[in-house]
């Protein structure tokens, strides 16, 4: 679909990614509604309508849906998120199902709240922003990846679900985006296994081609596409790659598995 075409809802509007995809969307012509949590949007993110929602209760998924309607949105994006890192020992109960629950139920009830209405339409588009980490197991991501990988299960089930009807449903894979989203910790981890990032711009140029392209899936970075396609074909074979992701790790306890692994393993490579 061209943007000029496109009437869009989209939560997590307020995000790094979001507010940079909002400004590219109705640069290219489209018409953007954002979804956060705030009464309004935030300074700088350049919206036609606004919809404050909670889409953790039932109460936010439904006053989103109804904005869909007013709105007679066509293109669907699901940017919220909540973000985790930290090794899995150390990551409290209570901020795993957080995340699990904002990653993944929360926009899957909302698709699902979303769906008659949109297969209404002669065409429309769901668009969920996933991330490589939905893909490739990283450690220090443990919770998060489930989340994403989550995602990704239910967005492909889904776009075959729907063949042959008119709602499209697409994946964006960004890789490390430099938002606000990236703790201190994760900023470090990054520098200390050289991890390749993205502007939020790039993810919005890259989400503006997903949609006019009709592509089911777009993975951002040549390396982690390449890395996706070998993850899937060699799977554990791959687990000694991310010996510097594991000593990279913060907390107490990972120090001491640190000097562990640092003293028996040799220097690895990075995805």
């Amino acid at each position: 679909m061209k943007a000029a075409a496109a009437r869009v809802l989209m939560t997590g509007a307020s995000g790094g990614i979001g507010r940079a995809a909002a400004t590219e969307l109705r640069a290219a012509g489209a018409q953007v509604v954002g979804v956060g949590r705030g009464a309004q949007a935030p300074a700088g993110v350049l919206v036609d309508g606004w919809v404050q929602a909670d889409l953790n209760t039932p109460e936010g998924v439904l006053a989103v849906a109804q904005a869909a309607a007013t709105h007679r949105s066509n293109v669907v994006v699901l940017a919220a998120g909540q973000p985790c890192f930290g090794a899995f020992a150390q990551t409290p109960a209570a901020e795993a199902a957080a995340v699990l629950h904002s990653n993944l139920l929360a926009p899957l009830l909302l698709v699902q709240a979303l769906l008659p209405q949109l297969q209404r339409l002669p065409a429309a588009q769901i668009v969920f922003v996933g991330s490589a980490l939905g893909r490739i197991g990283v450690p220090g991501y443990s919770v998060y990846g489930a989340s994403k990988a989550g995602l990704h299960g239910f967005a492909e089930a889904l776009r075959r679900e729907l063949a042959g009807g008119p709602v499209h449903v697409q994946t964006l894979a960004p890789r490390a985006t430099r938002t606000a989203f990236n703790s201190a910790e994760v900023l470090a981890h990054h520098a200390a296994t050289g991890t390749a990032s993205d502007s939020p711009e790039t993810v919005a140029r890259a989400l503006l081609g997903l949609i006019e392209s009709g592509a089911a899936e777009r993975y951002i970075g040549a390396p982690e596409r390449l890395a996706v396609r070998l993850n899937g074909l060699l799977g554990a074979l791959l687990d000694g790659s991310f010996a510097a992701h594991r000593r990279s790790l913060p907390g107490p306890a990972g120090t001491a598995t640190h000097a562990a692994v640092a003293a028996t393993a040799t220097t690895p490579s990075t995805p």
